[in-house]
């Protein structure tokens, strides 16, 4: 990776993907799209562009214009969004996708774009999920990053772009606040924690998820793009996770540096049956095998972490 643009960028990976990016090749040669603008650090800190990733034309003509390289595809509505609109998400996430593959299939470009844990279903294994087993989502969401897996598949294997990707866990961040996946609440529990002491759970007690901290996270994005393109027999649907936890231990974590911390219960029936869906711990050895990757932070160390970033940022 020389050049490299990037769509979704100030959205939860995005606008942090970027900054790491920037500090790795250098800012001018990372270029930043999203469809709006905001006053965040991402659009002062190097160039930056607006993209609808449904306007092909512009895609193309922005990634052609920037010498680009690599296209890293982020932008898309996360697994509660994509409930409650089921065909805007399917019309964004799968149109975007495609204009995305387009482009650098057409400029030879390397691509990433991340798949999820939302791609597995009731009827996957849920403890340890294996890397390549049964996937019948019952999301849109889920469907979606199905789809998107089987397509840059057929873009490597039949078009012959070099396509790439990570199935996320969730993800947890001291920067961007939660905004609309299942798993945030993993996220919003912390803010809540110094803002009030107190958090109210929408998801279900002894409901297992994976995780990972988002420093991880943007490393494992890092690694898989740098490896040796030989020694990848998956490509674009890598399982990669960090710890596996249910509420009440994310609390007894927190307990740990805020020791009244209280945890209670309102659940909300749509985003439980999506978690209800998902695995429980899934199993990364392809992963690890293949490109090295490794996750740094457990759920004590990334609580630490969390809670003093979020201080700090005060």
């Amino acid at each position: 990776m020389k050049k490299i643009i990037i769509t979704g960028a100030l959205g939860q990976i995005g606008s942090e993907l970027i900054v790491k990016l920037r500090s790795i090749y250098g800012a001018d040669n990372v270029l930043a799209t999203d469809i709006r603008k905001t006053d965040s650090p991402v659009i002062e800190s190097g160039p930056f562009e607006l993209l609808d990733v449904m306007d092909a034309e512009r895609m193309h003509t922005l990634a052609k214009d920037f010498g680009a390289d690599t296209m890293m595809h982020m932008a898309a509505l996360l697994s509660a969004t994509a409930e409650a609109k089921p065909l805007l998400a399917w019309n964004l996430n799968m149109g975007g996708l495609v204009n995305a593959l387009e482009t650098s299939r057409d400029l030879g470009l390397q691509f990433f774009t991340p798949s999820s844990i939302g791609a597995f279903g009731p009827s996957t294994p849920k403890k340890n999920t294996p890397q390549d087993t049964l996937q019948r989502p019952t999301t849109m969401y889920g469907v979606n990053k199905v789809a998107g897996e089987l397509l840059c598949d057929y873009y490597y294997q039949k078009l012959g772009v070099d396509t790439r990707g990570v199935r996320f866990p969730g993800l947890i961040s001291y920067v961007t606040p939660p905004g609309g996946g299942t798993t945030d609440y993993a996220v919003d529990i912390y803010y809540k924690a110094l803002e009030t002491g107190k958090y109210t759970s929408y998801i279900e007690q002894g409901t297992y998820m994976d995780m990972m901290y988002m420093p991880d996270a943007l490393q494992a994005i890092v690694d898989l793009m740098e490896a040796d393109a030989s020694k990848l027999e998956h490509r674009n649907a890598f399982n990669v996770t960090a710890m596996s936890f249910e509420p009440e231990q994310i609390a007894a974590s927190i307990r740990k540096h805020i020791p009244n911390f209280e945890l209670s219960y309102d659940v909300d029936p749509i985003r439980q049956e999506i978690a209800n869906s998902w695995p429980d711990s899934i199993d990364a050895t392809a992963a690890k095998n293949e490109w090295g990757f490794k996750a740094q932070y457990d759920l004590d160390s990334m609580t630490k972490d969390m809670l003093d970033k979020l201080a700090n940022n005060k």
